[in-house]
């Protein structure tokens, strides 16, 4: 039985990451073309499946604003054809906050690829940003990286992207704080500030929620035992649903004042049980 072939499709907003998501799959051994236009998708993997284009079974492109906008809104269409050839498509996006777009470039003084002596830096970003909302909108996964290190997308895109077994959906449980913003990516939010705060004790507050006087803290206040079988009660109902719709990724983000206490233990928690029922499941602790 011959083996299923993946594609991998990064897109994303220029500056978010999209080109270091790329070259962390080429690093791990994926086929990949930068900035191919969405025209010549169809072709290249009729030429990869005839053997005219010889290359592995998986294949990773980048496509960005700079192919015609007609053509990016094909592209939802193009990738259902493609599905509907035994060929496991995933289209991810990166993306991030207009002021940390605008920042990286600034610091890096590079040009983004919409601009020019009549388009400043932030009507391009805007005009990109429009350009590209159905794949962001079509997307399997999308990746915030406005919280996140350059050097820390690498480890994200090989866990939620790279290592997803193919017959399995990946469910990524996010911990965050409030007052840093909720992730853009999250499927479902769980707001957790209802339960009492370790950061009031000041033996506490310096820690997280994956350190034992913390963890010793929460386990005796009331509510939140039952706030964490709650969650998991919910996604235990329907979780295999959204399996059972060939959902490939799920993003769960559970959310306190900080984002170092309560939201991490609870995280933690969630991930270790569904970890035990032989979930695909990534942990990320996004504000400690």
């Amino acid at each position: 039985m011959p083996e299923q072939r993946r594609l991998i499709i990064i897109s994303g907003l220029s500056g978010a990451g999209k080109t270091i998501a790329l070259n962390t799959l080429e690093d791990i051994g994926l086929y990949c073309i930068d900035n191919l236009p969405v025209s010549l998708l169809t072709d290249l993997t009729n030429q990869i499946a005839d053997g005219t284009i010889k290359a592995t079974t998986e294949i990773a492109i980048g496509i960005d604003a700079r192919s015609p906008t007609r053509d990016i809104k094909t592209l939802p269409d193009i990738i259902n054809n493609l599905k509907k050839k035994d060929l496991n498509v995933d289209l991810v996006f990166v993306e991030a906050n207009d002021d940390v777009l605008t920042r990286r470039f600034s610091e890096t003084r590079r040009k983004h690829p919409l601009s020019n002596r009549n388009v400043s830096l932030a009507s391009a970003i805007k005009k990109e940003r429009q350009i590209m909302q159905t794949l962001c909108e079509h997307a399997d996964i999308r990746i915030d990286t406005s919280h996140t290190l350059m050097h820390d997308l690498r480890d994200i895109v090989r866990k939620r992207v790279a290592n997803r077994p193919l017959s399995s959906m990946s469910i990524q449980f996010v911990s965050f704080g409030y007052k840093h913003g909720i992730p853009r990516d999250a499927d479902y939010v769980f707001d957790v500030r209802c339960l009492p705060n370790p950061y009031w004790e000041k033996s506490l507050r310096n820690l997280s929620g994956k350190d034992k006087d913390v963890i010793h803290f929460l386990t005796k206040q009331e509510g939140v035992a039952q706030m964490i079988a709650d969650i998991r009660n919910f996604m235990d109902t329907w979780v295999p649903l959204f399996e059972a719709e060939n959902r490939s990724y799920l993003c769960v983000a559970v959310g306190c004042t900080g984002g170092r206490h309560r939201s991490v233990y609870i995280v933690e928690k969630l991930s270790e049980y569904f970890h035990k029922k032989k979930k695909h499941v990534i942990t990320i602790h996004r504000d400690i």
